[in-house]
């Protein structure tokens, strides 16, 4: 087999190397194709474009495959939990017995927020979005742990087990303080529990009364985390990359990588399910007369939670948390109306031509707002526990760029559209 591409342009032949992955991924290599042709490649959004070669997730979207390290997301969600699989994402292998107590320890003794911290919140109105509060807190991790955010590479590697637990750590007691800032409720500090226990009680406790999660909810909040901790190249792990190429510090970068997943396009596609669902309910639709009208194309019947970017099959993840979703309602004794149509649209849509042809199966989000729903979450922090569960692949792809001595700063190219070259004209001279 080859390993070139031929490329022609204006009569003139040019050799371009291929590259394969260990999955068998192909790519034509065109680092080198701008100083040899002149030409670049334009790519709208990068959708065909590698950015960065990386060994920790491989996504299959056209036959459905994750894998995290080589580890099927099936097999991680049956038999791991969060903390573990963390693990695995940021060092590439699953931890013995000693490095799982020493990083879960790591975690717990850098879990609190220092009392000069706290004041940022009072900086904030009380409807602040939740995830340009996080950002904006996370972002001054750096400066309030200055030693460890040096902005050069080989010195904040030498720290890195530190910064990328305490991140971990921090960024899930952010996200519950976040929530009783906004509820007008004292900060709780965290207990020498489990991490998933941890969160939900420093959330949920009342003044005299401590919140101890069941083990039904701890379970289902330790897989939604599970299933988020990456998900290859996306925009916010892609935006993740790009500031640290600039040897931005962890704690900046995961900042930038939290600002990318609050925009609705990406993080905030669960709320948007539920938006979905709860507005067939008003209208007293079990989903029927919903499909009907998203297949007629209207805009304000858009079937949200189905398709994917990548997936051109069924998100594997969407299998595990809609099982899970099921049997963790049953189990709290919900009877969430919500659930039932949401039932119902995925059998439809799952039998209907339109929405096979076009490949729209159930994405992730599709069930991950109805678990976060029963066990108490809001719609507006529902981005904020993804951010808590993708921290570990931001982490993850941060560490591959600090570590590569060949890495490069990210700089995109573009094709400019704009006016030719034309002279100055004074004001007074202006039509």
């Amino acid at each position: 087999m080859s390993n070139e591409a031929i490329l022609k342009i204006d009569g003139k032949e040019y050799t371009l190397p291929t590259m394969v992955g260990s999955e068998g991924e192909k790519a034509v290599d065109v680092r080198k194709l701008r100083t040899e042709t002149g030409h670049i490649c334009f790519d709208q959004g990068y959708g065909n474009t590698g950015s960065c070669e990386s060994a920790i997730t491989y996504l299959d979207g056209d036959n459905g495959i994750l894998r995290h390290r080589g580890y099927p997301i099936e097999q991680l969600a049956a038999h791991s939990e969060f903390l573990e699989t963390a693990y695995l994402i940021i060092y590439g292998e699953l931890p013995n017995a000693k490095q799982r107590k020493t990083f879960s320890q790591l975690l717990r003794k850098n879990a609190s927020i220092e009392t000069q911290m706290q004041k940022i919140f009072e900086g904030f109105p009380k409807d602040a979005p939740p995830m340009a509060m996080l950002s904006s807190i996370v972002s001054s991790l750096a400066v309030h742990y200055s030693n460890l955010a040096t902005n050069n590479f080989e010195k904040d590697l030498q720290n890195f087990d530190l910064a990328a637990a305490m991140a971990i750590s921090k960024i899930r007691t952010i996200g519950a303080m976040i929530y009783r800032y906004q509820h007008g409720l004292p900060y709780v500090h965290p207990k020498d529990v489990p991490f998933c226990d941890n969160f939900l009680h420093m959330m949920f406790s009342e003044p005299y009364q401590e919140y101890v999660a069941v083990p039904e909810v701890s379970r289902a909040l330790n897989l939604l985390l599970l299933l988020h901790a990456d998900h290859e190249q996306n925009c916010s792990t892609s935006t993740v990359r790009m500031v640290g190429s600039s040897a931005a510090n962890l704690f900046t970068s995961l900042s930038a990588g939290i600002a990318a997943l609050s925009g609705p396009l990406h993080g905030g596609a669960n709320a948007a399910v539920m938006h979905m669902l709860q507005s067939i309910h008003d209208e007293g639709d079990d989903g029927t007369r919903f499909i009907a009208a998203a297949k007629s194309g209207g805009k304000g019947n858009r079937l949200m939670g189905f398709g994917h970017a990548v997936y051109r099959n069924f998100d594997p993840r969407a299998k595990i948390i809609g099982d899970a979703c099921e049997k963790v309602l049953a189990k709290l004794g919900i009877d969430d109306p919500l659930l039932a149509i949401a039932k119902n649209l995925e059998q439809a849509a799952l039998k209907d031509d339109y929405f096979l042809s076009r490949k729209l199966y159930p994405n992730v989000d599709f069930y991950s707002g109805i678990i976060m729903r029963a066990l108490g979450i809001p719609v507006n922090m529902f981005t904020v526990i993804f951010a808590i569960g993708r921290t570990p692949g931001w982490i993850a792809n941060w560490r591959e760029v600090a570590a590569n001595p060949k890495g490069r700063i990210y700089r995109p190219r573009q094709i400019y559209v704009g006016p030719v070259k034309r002279d100055y004209v004074a004001i007074d001279q202006r039509a």
